[in-house]
This record gives structure tokens, sequence and C-alpha cells, in this order.
């Protein structure tokens, strides 16, 4: 029994009866405000959550604010100023560990293509041919792209393609071309692409740079099998990716977009996005996009933020792995208020849900759509 005060008035309030979230902690008077909460919060297995105390956050900037922020949680804030690695906020049993994991985790920024001399340049990528028996080592390789935008129109604020790179995994560059707009340009933002006329004068058509990044992408599978279930198709990672496919003047399949600025987890506490530069200094520890912006670099940081974030140590719930197409089914939505208030706040977690496809998925083999369908229909008699 503690005493409250608010607003001017005083009651007792017994902690003992309060229904508490087993994720996120907060507190409630009643079960039936407790379930409201799990059907609207959307908590799961891969939402942030601090190595010591163990409450889910919304986002890693929350988790940050939670273990090191202004106002941290004393306890969790004395630990993790010991124990805690500031870039991907783990925790590790002594100072020893910690120092080890921060050679790999602080990261060095790539090398700079530049602008100087820079010829058009292509790595081709051999297709496994499954009816020869190669064997596919793994589920949707991821591409990462970035573009570097002139302006067209006639006070320059049209955006086209004066540039692309695309790179691998290992970081190791795929396709790289200066892009001839199908318009003329009108300013070439000299200033943050470190383009002029001469880059572009003969560049490569955007009918051409269109086909080549499309070979690169669809990796020999069909638009149309891409389109149901990814196939063999490249997972395309990027930074606001939806800027870079309109200069582009393409489109390309929601289920395989990777993007940093649209991800949960690395998006403000409201749900609002960061810039590439912060995420890239906050997560990997070093900065970018210091003057003349460079594709290259961009996506060599895009892809390593989503290496880290695919690498996230998860439990791998059958709903969140089940097949690209898939929508996930609201448990909660599938019982009644009487049932659900009949069970524990455990309980009520175990059938929460994501909002978002957490990337760590990515490394988990595709579960064929009937029989996703079947566990999920499973879940919701219970």
């Amino acid at each position: 029994m503690i005493f409250v005060w608010s607003e001017g008035f005083s009651f007792l309030c017994d902690l003992s009866f309060m229904h508490k979230c087993s994720a996120c902690y907060k507190q409630f008077n009643k079960k039936e405000h407790l379930v409201e909460h799990m059907k609207v919060s959307y908590h799961s297995v891969h939402q942030p959550k601090c190595g010591i105390c163990k409450k889910h956050c919304r986002s890693f900037e929350s988790l940050r604010e939670h273990s090191k922020g202004w106002l941290a949680k004393d306890s969790c804030s004395k630990i993790f100023h010991e124990l805690g690695c500031g870039l991907c906020m783990k925790v590790f049993e002594s100072s020893i560990f910690l120092s080890e994991h921060k050679w790999t985790c602080h990261l060095i920024p790539p090398t700079r293509l530049g602008t100087i001399s820079l010829p058009s340049m292509e790595l081709k990528t051999s297709i496994p041919d499954i009816s020869n028996g190669d064997i596919v080592p793994k589920i949707h390789e991821a591409i990462a792209m970035d573009c570097e935008m002139v302006g067209g129109g006639s006070d320059g604020t049209l955006n086209l393609c004066g540039r692309v790179c695309l790179i691998d995994e290992n970081e190791d560059i795929l396709f790289h071309a200066y892009v001839q707009p199908q318009m003329p340009v009108t300013d070439y933002r000299s200033d943050l692409t470190g383009l002029s006329e001469e880059h572009l004068r003969d560049a490569m058509p955007l009918k051409e740079v269109q086909e080549k990044i499309l070979e690169i992408l669809y990796n020999g599978e069909s638009i149309g099998m891409a389109r149901v279930d990814g196939g063999k198709a490249k997972l395309l990672v990027g930074h606001s990716l939806e800027h870079d496919l309109d200069c582009l003047n393409m489109s390309y399949p929601d289920h395989l977009i990777r993007d940093t600025a649209k991800y949960h987890p690395l998006m403000k506490t409201n749900l609002v996005s960061h810039s590439l530069k912060y995420l890239t200094k906050m997560y990997l520890g070093y900065d970018i996009q210091m003057g003349i912006h460079d594709p290259f670099e961009d996506c060599v940081s895009v892809m390593r933020l989503y290496k880290r974030m695919r690498e996230q140590d998860h439990l791998k719930d059958f709903i969140g792995a089940c097949h690209a197409t898939e929508f996930q089914t609201n448990e909660f939505e599938c019982c009644k208020m009487k049932d659900l208030e009949k069970l524990t706040p455990d309980e009520l977690f175990e059938m929460s849900r994501s909002k978002y496809r957490c990337w760590c998925l990515d490394m988990v083999h595709k579960v064929p759509p009937q029989l996703c369908r079947v566990k999920r229909l499973k879940a919701c008699e219970y």
C-alpha cells in the first residue's frame, strides 16, 4: 500500500492489485485496460529490450533514453555505463567482454569513390542454376542502392538521377554509373553531389541503367514470381528508397524492400525517420556525408545498418517467419474480451505480435504459405 498524490488530491493505491504489462511494465487498474493496451502496443520479442531490466521499448532511441539518457532509470544507467555498448545497446557480463566487443562494433568509414575520372563499372554476378544442382547458400541476399540526384525543371527542384551505385553484402560494387537524365539538368547541385556537366555528358542513358539494375535485383527471376514470393530476387536495402526509385522511374516489390528510414526500431519514438548520417553515427560509430555526398559511402553504411539489425538475436516466432506476402493476424481480434481477461500478463504477451517484420527473420528460411495458414488458425483457436 502506497500513498499517491495527484492534481491536488491524494489516495491510497495497492500495487498488488495493479495489472502490469510483461513487456513495457506499464501498470493498469483494470485487467481490461491491460488487454486494450496489448491490442494497440504490438509488443513482441523483436522489440529493442533493455539488457538489464528486460523492459521492451518502441525503438532503439527510446531504449537509449532508458539506459543512458537524461531520464534514464538509475539502476539500469549505472550498470549500462560500466558494461553496455553505446552503439548496439548490448550489455555484457564483464568489462573485458565489452572491450573485446567494441573492436568489432565500432566500424571505420569506407573509402569514398570520389568523382574525379571515375568511369561506369559493373561486376557481373553468376546466377545459381538450381536445375543443375547448384545450391543457393542463403535465402534473399541483400543489395544496397543509393542515388545522387541533380535538379531539373525551371527552378531545379525536380529530382533527376545523376549517379547510382549498387553493392552486395560484402561491400563489393555490383554496378556504378553516371546517369543521363531524360530531361535537361538545370541544377547539378555540385555542393552536395560533386557532379558537373562534364560527368553527365557521356553518361549512361537512364533506360540502360534501369535494365542493368533490374537484372541485378531480379537475379534471373521473372517479375511475376518475385512479386508473389520473392523467388531468387534480391532484397533491396537503402535509406528513403522511394526517392531513389522515383528518380530512376522504377518500382520494386514492397516485401523485398528494407528501408532504414522506415524500420521501426531505427526511427524516433514517435515513428519519425532519422537521417542516414545520424543513424550511421549512432549505430556504426563514424561520420558520413562530410561535404560532398558519396553514393558508395552511403551504400556501405546502409548495408552495415541492415546487417546489424538483421543479426539481432531474437526468438523466431512462426508468424514473423511466414511467407513474405502473408499478413500477420492480430490474435486478440479472434478472442472475446472475457476470455482475454482470464489470461495472465505473460500469456497476453505471448499472443502479441510485432507491427513490423523484424529483419532478423530474413535469416530464417521461408515457410510454405499453407503451413503458415494452418499454424495461424491453430493460434486463433487457442
